[in-house]
């Protein structure tokens, strides 16, 4: 028995591993406390378990990620449910694989010593922006309970730059700004926001960030076993968030600073715990939204939108 164990431990030797089957995924921005379960998931071997070698790449431009994968030139990306609605009724074959954070991030972020303290105040009143079509249709339903359109307030492009232009006066209130950064944006400029969370303002909840596939390319076995990676990633960080702290402000040395150290607390209990999870009705709610709010002529099946890769298909 003795000779046969250590001839079979010889050959196992011998035999070469197995290829790690190769993803990439891109992000939708640089690397931040939103991607804590990816980086976990890299970084403590997650995906080297699940047999994949997986390659994050930050975008140049936020816009490429979902028509990189639409393209064939990447396996994933992580982007947001809004834009996905629109993309896909515009004809790009992407589908919902996962969600990441599965709350809104977004907010109406005003001064705190502003002239803005409820949404009545913003009649008269600039609003920065920096995505058309979707935020547009988002500060329209803020305004309906309060008896205001968006004839009554004034859209500015503010071309990514909502803090600065809220800092210096260029507009009294910004949509897009994330909850968990540029209000701690604000604070280290040495002024103090305040957030409209929009979930509480009569808009449909829906998942912030999500991953994408070519929903005519995507191999599902690999799509599942990248889903469970990143749980196991989320996972850890509710189990050792001490130690799942070191090891993401150790993948690159700016996040270890401000504002990513104050983003990761704000973030931290947003995460999806089951990535794969899909619900049903937060799609169909939005879809209906975007009807109603007249970004889309109809509104699709869910399926059409967002799929769970574990399920038949």
């Amino acid at each position: 028995m003795r000779h046969w164990l250590t001839a079979a431990a010889l050959i196992a030797l011998a035999t070469p591993a197995a290829a790690a089957d190769k993803m990439t995924l891109m992000l939708d921005w640089f690397v931040n406390p939103d991607h804590a379960p990816i980086v976990l998931a890299q970084e403590k071997g997650f995906f080297a378990d699940a047999g994949l070698e997986v390659e994050i790449v930050a975008p140049a431009d936020p816009a490429d990620p979902p028509k990189l994968v639409a393209a064939g030139r990447a396996d994933l990306a992580v982007t947001y449910q809004p834009q996905l609605h629109l993309q896909v009724h515009e004809g790009l074959p992407l589908v919902r694989v996962g969600t990441l954070i599965g709350t809104p991030l977004n907010c109406l972020m005003v001064r705190a010593d502003g002239p803005v303290q409820q949404i009545a105040d913003l009649k008269g009143r600039k609003i920065g922006y920096s995505v058309a079509g979707v935020e547009q249709a988002i500060v329209a339903a803020l305004l309906k309970p309060a008896g205001l359109t968006l004839e009554d307030v004034e859209m500015v492009n503010v071309n990514w730059s909502l803090t600065p232009a809220l800092l210096t006066g260029q507009v009294d209130a910004t949509i897009g700004g994330y909850r968990n950064f540029e209000m701690a944006q604000m604070k280290m400029a040495g002024g103090e926001g305040r957030c409209f969370f929009i979930e509480e303002h009569g808009l449909p909840a829906y998942d912030e960030l999500i991953f994408v596939a070519n929903r005519d390319r995507m191999d599902r076995d690999r799509i599942n076993r990248f889903l469970g990676a990143v749980e196991r990633g989320v996972a850890y960080m509710l189990n050792h968030p001490d130690e799942a702290r070191e090891t993401f402000a150790a993948h690159a040395p700016d996040l270890d600073e401000e504002p990513n150290v104050t983003a990761w607390t704000d973030t931290f209990g947003r995460f999806a715990q089951s990535p794969a999870a899909l619900d049903h009705g937060r799609y169909a709610r939005f879809e209906a939204f975007l009807k109603e709010a007249g970004l889309v002529d109809s509104t699709l099946p869910v399926d059409r939108l967002a799929v769970d890769p574990g399920a038949q298909p």
